[in-house]
This record gives C-alpha cells, sequence and structure tokens, in this order.
C-alpha cells in the first residue's frame, strides 16, 4: 500500500486505492503546516547564502501537553542573530536564538527540552506559561548540502499532493553523522538505520492517515532506542473565487494574509490593476476549463449573479470540491438545488456545500465576510466544529 511522499520512494498518490482516491475531495485532509512561514524561511535561506552567513534551523520536533506552535514549526537563524519564522509564542525564541548560533558554530546538532509540565518554567530562564513540553531540534545548515532540510522543503514547497519529510532526530552515536539530515526511501531509512521497514511503514501511515505529524520511536540495530521526526507536509490551500466585484478584493486581502493561493474567475474586463496585483491568477468565465480542484481546493460563489453561479457549480461539482460555498440567501440555494437536481445533480449527496457560506461571526462589511468565509474554510478542512475555545475540552490542538 503506497504512502505519499518523495523521501518513502517514488512519489505516489496519497491513496491506497481508488475508493480513496475517489474520496479524498469529498474528505479535506488536515492540515498542519503553515506553507506561508516555509517559504519566508527559504527565501531568507537564499539571502543569507548569497550574503555567506552561516545559519541553523529550529524545528519543533516534539510536543507535549500545551503549546502554542505544534510538531513542524520551524526558526531560521543566522550566525548575526538575524531570525524568520517561530517556535513558540515569543518565549523560547531568545533561548533558541543561542543554541542555534551555538550549532553553528560548533557544526553540530543539538537536541533541548523546554518542559513546563509541572509550571515551574524558571529553572530553565524563560517564562512559558503554558505548562507543556516543547522538544527543539538545533541543526546547522550546509549551504553546499543540496539536501539540506531548506532545500528539501525548497523541493516539496510546489508540489500540490501532500509529502512526507523523515529526520533522525535521536539515535546512537553511531548514526550522529545522521541526526537532523532528510532521510530518502523506507528501505534506504532501514538499511542505514537497523529500523524494521515494517515498523517505519506503519508509523509513516499513522502520520498519513490521520495529518499529524509525529515524532516516532524505534528500535535501531541490536535493539537501540532511536527518535525520528514523521512530518506530513502539505501544501498552502487554493481558493477558487467566481466573481468580479469589490467584495473579491476583500477576500483577497485576508487570503494574502493568510498565505493562499487565490484564483478569481469573472468577466475579464472588470480585472482592474488591483485584482491582477491580489490574485494569484485570473480567468474569464470561458477560461474555466483551465482550472482543476484538488483537495486542498476550496471553491466559493460570489458574482452575484444567480445563472453565473448556477452554471460554475454545475460545472465544478463533477470534481467534487473539497468545499463549496456560495454566497446569499438560503432560499437562493434552495431555488438552485431543485433545479439543479432536475438537471439531473446530486446536490443532496454532497456534504460539502455551504450556502449561506461562512461563519456565524456577525458579519456585515465585505472584509468581515471574507473572514468568515477563510474561518469557515479553515474548520471544514482541519476537520474541527469552528466553536469558541473556552467551550472546548482538551487541548487547543
Amino acid at each position: 500500500m503506497p504512502v505519499p511522499g518523495i523521501f518513502c520512494g517514488r512519489k505516489v498518490p496519497f491513496c491506497a486505492s481508488r475508493r480513496r482516491l475517489l474520496s479524498l475531495t469529498s474528505i479535506p485532509p488536515k492540515t498542519t503546516n503553515d506553507m506561508k512561514e516555509i517559504r519566508k524561511i527559504i527565501a531568507a535561506y537564499d539571502n543569507l547564502k548569497q550574503q555567506e552567513v552561516t545559519m541553523a534551523l529550529a524545528t519543533v520536533v516534539g510536543v507535549e501537553a500545551s503549546s502554542y506552535r505544534r510538531i513542524g514549526a520551524r526558526m531560521l537563524v543566522a550566525a548575526d542573530g538575524r531570525c524568520v519564522g517561530g517556535i513558540s509564542g515569543g518565549c523560547l525564541e531568545g533561548d533558541a536564538k543561542r543554541r542555534a548560533q551555538t550549532a553553528i558554530y560548533q557544526q553540530t546538532p543539538s537536541i533541548q527540552v523546554y518542559d513546563t509540565l509541572d509550571g515551574e518554567d524558571r529553572v530553565i530562564g524563560i517564562g512559558l506559561g503554558c505548562n507543556g513540553k516543547v522538544t527543539v531540534l538545533f541543526t546547522p545548515i550546509g549551504v553546499a548540502d543540496p539536501e539540506n532540510p531548506v532545500e528539501i522543503l525548497r523541493s516539496v514547497v510546489d508540489t500540490r499532493g501532500p509529502e512526507v519529510m523523515i529526520q533522525l532526530v535521536r539515535g546512537p552515536k553511531s548514526l550522529q553523522d545522521l541526526v537532523g539530515k532528510p532521510l530518502r526511501g523506507r528501505a534506504e531509512i532501514a538499511r542505514r538505520t537497523g529500523v524494521s521497514e515494517r515498523q517505519l511503514y506503519r508509523e509513516i501511515l499513522q502520520v498519513t492517515d490521520r495529518g499529524l505529524s509525529r515524532l516516532g520511536t524505534f528500535n535501531g540495530e541490536a535493539g537501540a532506542p532511536l527518535e525520528m521526526l514523521i512530518e506530513q507536509i502539505r501544501p498552502e490551500t487554493r481558493l477558487i473565487a467566481v466573481g468580479d466585484n469589490y467584495d473579491v478584493l476583500a477576500l483577497a486581502e485576508v487570503t494574502q494574509a493568510l498565505g493562499w493561493e487565490l484564483h478569481v474567475v469573472g468577466t475579464r474586463r472588470k480585472f482592474t490593476h488591483d485584482f491582477e496585483a491580489k490574485t494569484h491568477h485570473l480567468y474569464g468565465y470561458d477560461e474555466v476549463g483551465q482550472l482543476q480542484l484538488d483537495a486542498h481546493t476550496a471553491l466559493v460563489m460570489m458574482s452575484h449573479d444567480y445563472d453565473k453561479d448556477k452554471a460554475m457549480i454545475a460545472h465544478f461539482l463533477p470534481q467534487q470540491p473539497a468545499y463549496l460555498g456560495m454566497l446569499g440567501p438560503r432560499k437562493r440555494m434552495e431555488k438552485m438545488h431543485r433545479e439543479l437536481t432536475e438537471e439531473g445533480f446530486d446536490l443532496g449527496g454532497y456534504p460539502r456545500l455551504f450556502s449561506p457560506v461562512g461563519l456565524d461571526i456577525g458579519a456585515e462589511s465585505p472584509e468581515e465576510i471574507a473572514m468568515a468565509i477563510c474561518a469557515e474554510i479553515t474548520t471544514v478542512f482541519r476537520r474541527r466544529p469552528g466553536g469558541m475555545l473556552k467551550d472546548r475540552r482538551g487541548t487547543i490542538h
């Protein structure tokens, strides 16, 4: 049964069977990585490399109980102290920067566990205040190595399929030269570490099925314990907005802040310079056939034209969008539902249709409506209910 990712062999579909492939877009995968932050780290890496400044990468590889950031959060640290990204809400960054600079100086990776489960964070000299345990890996970056962690991140950011990245975090002395380096291919990883390929496969499958990265514990050569980070990296959300009015520009502002790709379908003569500047790509209505949906793509109808919205829903519905929203009152959608059903479309059996669109936050202005739309898309893609955190039992993440 194949699993995703160039680090587990050749790149393959995220599913193990045709049945799962067909259901992929109807059940959006849970997303965990901040692709916007990863792109910023890559840009900073390129800049520092050009300036011949040495650097290290701090990566959250383990989290227990409460933590502001999750596994996979990263911060790139230059030898001169410049930083991009983050591994906490600000309480770890100062200490982490110093440890990253030490890793640069010693050219040796290291691990630090920030543990405040007992609430006594004074012992490590920082104020966490979140009663959790965060494990951070500090890796010096060799810019001459085409397979250093940042270069590997670069190789996956533009793919639209999920990727799995595996790194050795802890192990016996004989494997210290592999710590912090991305490892490729299950068979090769098993050969180099002594880990059972079957156990590695099970751990990878657990990550891909749940959509959550994890720090796995394995038995290596002669039963020596070791830990590997198995991280699932997914592409940024792509949003297709059908419409060319001013409220689409408000949506563009929000998607820019989130780091999403915004593609807009509308009447080309109505696309102003602002549309060109704030969107990823513009399409005329006659070019809509160029757009293909995947499991990370949301679709919102906001043309304010009943016939156009209906035609676009009829066009995209066979692709089973992971999220399909439509502006307008409930009665408008009910009428369209009846007409499309009469024309042979099964909207009743499609669970990812949202109309009226957006979370109920009392939105009135175009900007507030855009925020409500993006919030609802996020809840669907993260498989969360979208309620208030104060009402949630257990941990936030």
